[in-house]
């Protein structure tokens, strides 16, 4: 029996356990054995992580997918998982130690440390899988996998030793995003670029061979930087080539000021003459842009910082070399100063000699570490990188051929974008919690990469003793007695970048290298969802090693959904106090309501403009949903065994059955193409406005009515139309839906495994799982009994005719009542006008359903419409209101008068801004939309003024 109010707390955490007791989710089933496959993984979620709003539309979204395949009778497999998470993870456990005043990870040491990592994700770890379940996230839990778990770990150096091995992994010199206060590389996803209201400063550099005089302009060249303290690894001066200003000047040098250094003056197309003073400061060793500048001038690379960000001049052979007397005694007096210390002492400086022109205030961004929060610095570092242009060419052509296929389309521009100009990758970390690069260092620095210590042992006695650094005898003791190679080959100690295990995810999770028969069943998986902003990082990088490695791409398919962002359209972050929490969301509104909101609202290539009141909606959704259920308990509404809804007699019934149908294949044809929110809309409209609002209204007076064949078809009716209503929203809907399947009558199987409505004939793999039946497949038969009938399509044109008429006059004359401010009491004649006998019939079967409905008084015919009265164009019937002498015309004049003048003012204070190119240009996004989407309401408000306006004007 179905409780009387709908309570989400009370049900979710029973149904999520019976899910899980019966293994529903669990691939591989063995009613599934010969079913054809369908699999996802999911973006693994930092174990540190916990559910935000980007992660409960993600995963609402592949559960739709997963649960409706799952329905449709295929084996379907959501590999779920979480990533060891480099940084978030080791500076949550640092963070720890120092709370509880206990040794740091220095003073650890690394084993013991990372002991305590370990301890700490067994323990608190697993929070972010949890609140997943609670969002009903339908993964084969039981497969769960960790990147740094033994055999995915076995993956990722197998797949480093390889690359190494094929020339794709290398040790290289260059610049990478360094964080001073972490004291390591990041990716560029961890850089964040805040907006900071600083200087630009413009120094003179004398020209060698002129006499300087800050009054003499030809005696120097000015240059104009945000960032001064990195002069002293100047290495040239660029300008434009075109850049007449200055063509006097190149080729020769200028003196570097407070160093001494003598440097070039180049030409490049990277300074741009309308910016600054278009001549800019070239430091390779500190910016990525001057880098490749250095690079194509064959520039020397000089690093005047240290790993904290601290000026390293005393014994820096690249910043001393060809320096003047002297100049070792300032080097003495700037080492060791913090950057941001050092800029104020160079600019002082600058300033007494002379060489400090003007500042300018300037409003630029700068690049910060999103966890530690300190200005990341660019720094030249040895690092292991990748060879991704060369791993990138299948990737890339396998896009350009259709092989892997992005929705919407015009994110491959985007994916394009980067993998035509892609950099190398740098993989190395220098932490201590992730995949410790396995490469071992001789005494001489000889690299050795090998999958065991024991192999690069091998390896590296067999380089010295062919090298003659060791003799046979040695090498063969070394090798036979541990403790006589002690120290000879010490490890790496960096780490591998997040990304680069997470890249192996679609065929690491199924058993590689280890074991191939998952590979063969569920790779490729059918398609990756995920959001924009990992395109690059993780789309790409999984295209690149599934085509190096498996020789196929890992999905045929990259669905690629928006951002959800607060109300106003302003995009989501705890500094704006604007984070909509979705547990907090379920918490109040139920899972369901926030899953049904997100998929409602995720529309290819749109923003999700969240709003709590939008979830409050949709829980009144499923509050419809489960006061309509319980009225067809009271009224004893049951589906008989055998039951058949095509040979339902009564025209109602028919016609429900007709839009249960078309509902079902909009709602499939829309899962299938992931327009999310075209399918939550067509199982909306058609459980609330179709199948509550009118069929169930419309049943009434026969359930109510004697006994009888039209009572009992209605009442099995109701029931069966109830059941396909439950099927329909469980992808969305997956709780509300299971309790109701259960508790509404006995059911042999849980929804989560029903079979999904259809009106097509079997797929290729259903027939392959007939034949196997009809073979006597002990395993085959149980699939087949619980997969839907291959019935046709069933339609009937001739009740969707005649109730559609129905629907539609009560809509039409409720809309005009409304629009004309007819109060409820008041009963308006209906004359149907030059009727045929077979509309006048129609109308008199339903006429006191329309006068119940549509608030009228008498129903009459005629062959013209009376004056005053209002016509209505009802499916090419014409329908009159005589409303003459039933309304105050001079007063809803004035009423529509008025509104039309409030709704014409609101156009006007809007356009006065969208018209304003300045506030366009300077105003935020979001605010600029949300006047955007005044406008459109404001003229659609207007529209139906004027519409009601004209209709008045008939009423004479």
């Amino acid at each position: 029996m179905i409780e009387k109010n709908y309570q989400p707390a009370e049900i979710e955490g029973r149904i999520g356990r019976a899910w899980e007791d019966a293994g529903a989710f669990k691939a591989g089933r063995s009613d599934r054995r010969n079913a054809e496959p369908f699999s996802i993984v999911i973006p693994p979620p930092n174990v540190t992580g916990s559910l935000h709003m980007g992660h409960a539309l993600n995963n609402t979204l592949q559960d739709i997918l997963c649960r409706f395949e799952r329905m449709r009778g295929r084996d379907v497999l959501w590999q779920p998982g979480t990533d060891h998470a480099g940084i978030a993870t080791q500076m949550v456990v640092e963070r720890q130690l120092m709370e509880r005043q206990e040794p740091g990870r220095r003073e650890m040491g690394r084993a013991k440390f990372l002991e305590r990592v370990w301890q700490w994700k067994t323990e608190s770890g697993g929070v972010i899988v949890n609140q997943l379940k609670r969002l009903g996230a339908s993964c084969d839990w039981s497969r769960e996998r960790f990147t740094m778990d033994e055999g995915l770990s076995r993956a990722v150096i197998k797949v480093f030793v390889e690359l190494h091995r094929d020339g794709l992994i290398y040790k290289d010199k260059r610049l990478v995003n360094w964080d001073p206060k972490l004291l390591t590389a990041i990716s560029d996803l961890e850089v964040q670029q805040v907006e900071v209201k600083g200087h630009l400063w413009y120094l003179r550099y004398p020209i060698e061979g002129a006499s300087f005089d800050p009054e003499n302009p030809e005696s120097f060249i000015v240059v104009a930087t945000t960032r001064p303290e990195t002069m002293l690894g100047d290495s040239a001066v660029a300008v434009n080539p075109d850049d007449y200003r200055y063509t006097h000047a190149v080729g020769r040098n200028v003196i570097l000021p407070l160093v001494g250094r003598k440097i070039p003056i180049i030409t490049d197309e990277y300074s741009d003459p309308d910016k600054g003073s278009g001549a800019v400061k070239i430091t390779p060793a500190h910016d990525f842009n001057d880098f490749e500048v250095g690079r194509r001038h064959n520039l020397r690379q000089i690093s005047v910082l240290d790993t904290e960000g601290r000026l390293d001049l005393v014994d820096n052979e690249a910043y001393l070399h060809g320096l003047p007397e002297g100049a070792s005694e300032f080097a003495a007096e700037m080492h060791g100063v913090d950057r941001f210390a050092a800029r104020k002492l160079i600019l002082a400086r600058l300033e007494d000699f002379g060489f400090l022109q003007r500042v300018e205030p300037n409003v630029h961004m700068v690049p910060h570490g999103d966890r530690s929060g300190v200005v990341i610095e660019p720094y030249l570092t040895d690092q292991w990188y990748v060879d991704a242009k060369t791993l990138a060419q299948p990737a890339i052509a396998a896009v350009r051929s259709g092989a892997t296929a992005f929705v919407p389309k015009n994110w491959e521009k985007t994916y394009f974008e980067w993998m035509d100009n892609i950099q190398p990758w740098c993989i190395s970390r220098q932490l201590w919690w992730g995949h410790q690069i396995p490469a071992w260092y001789g005494p001489d620095g000889k690299v050795f990469v090998a999958e065991t210590e024991e192999e690069a042992v091998g390896h590296a006695l067999g380089y010295y003793v062919e090298q003659e650094v060791i003799t046979p005898e040695q090498g063969e003791a070394m090798a036979n007695d541990p403790a006589q190679r002690e120290g000879f080959i010490t490890r790496d100690e960096d780490v591998l970048d997040t990304w680069f295990s997470s890249a192996l995810w679609p065929f690491s999770t199924l058993g590689w290298p280890d074991s191939d028969t998952d590979i063969k069943r569920y790779y490729p998986t059918d398609v990756l969802v995920t959001g924009f902003d990992i395109i690059f990082f993780w789309v790409a990088r999984m295209m690149m090693m599934g085509m190096h490695f498996m020789k196929d791409v890992p999905f045929p398919t990259v669905y690629i959904h928006a951002l959800v962002r607060d109300e106003k359209g302003a995009k989501m972050s705890k500094s704006k106090g604007n984070v909509i929490d979705p547990l907090h969301l379920i918490d109040d509104y139920g899972a369901d309501a926030l899953r049904f909101t997100l998929a409602a609202m995720a529309a290819q290539g749109r923003d999700i403009k969240l709003a709590p009141q939008r979830v409050e909606g949709y829980r009144n959704f499923a509050t419809k949903l489960w006061n309509a259920s319980r009225f067809a308990e009271m009224n004893g509404c049951a589906l008989p065994k055998g039951f058949d809804h095509t040979a339902a007699t009564q025209t109602l019934n028919r016609w429900i059955a007709h839009e249960t149908v078309r509902a079902t294949r909009e709602v499939t044809e829309a899962i299938e193409a992931y327009r999310f929110n075209d399918a939550a809309a067509a199982a909306y409209r058609f459980v609330w406005n179709v199948y509550c609002d009118w069929y169930l209204e419309l049943a009434k007076p026969v359930m109510m009515g004697e006994d009888g064949p039209a009572k009992t078809e209605t009442r099995a009716m109701v029931a069966w139309a109830r059941d396909e209503i439950l099927k329909l929203l469980h992808p969305f809907m997956p709780f509300i839906t299971e309790e109701l399947w259960a508790v509404t009558a006995p059911r042999d199987v849980l929804l989560a495994l029903a079979p999904w409505s259809r009106q097509r004939g079997p797929t290729p793999a259903e027939l392959s799982l007939l034949a196997a039946s009809v073979a006597g497949d002990p395993v085959a038969m149980p699939t087949i009994i619980n997969m839907p009938e291959p019935t046709p399509d069933f339609r009937d044109d001739a009740a969707e005719a005649e109730i559609g008429w129905v629907v539609d006059l009560v809509t039409a004359i409720r809309s005009l009542r409304a629009e004309m401010n007819i109060t409820p009491a008041t009963l308006t004649p209906l004359m149907l006008i030059k009727a045929s006998p077979d509309m006048q019939a129609r109308a008199q079967r339903w006429s006191d359903v329309v006068k119940r409905l549509a608030r009228v008084g008498e129903i009459s015919f005629a062959d013209t419409a009376p004056q005053g009265a209002v016509q209505l164009l009802v499916r090419g019937e014409v329908a009159a209101l005589p409303l003459k002498g039933l309304i105050d015309l001079v007063a809803e004049q004035a009423r529509l008068d008025k509104e039309l003048a409030k709704a014409e003012a609101d156009i006007k204070r809007v356009d006065a801004k969208l018209l304003n190119e300045k506030f366009v240009a300077n105003a935020p996004d979001e605010i600029v939309e949300e006047e955007k989407d005044k406008h459109a309401a404001a003229t659609a408000r207007k529209v139906k003024i004027l519409e009601a306006l004209e209709r008045l004007k008939t009423v004479v």
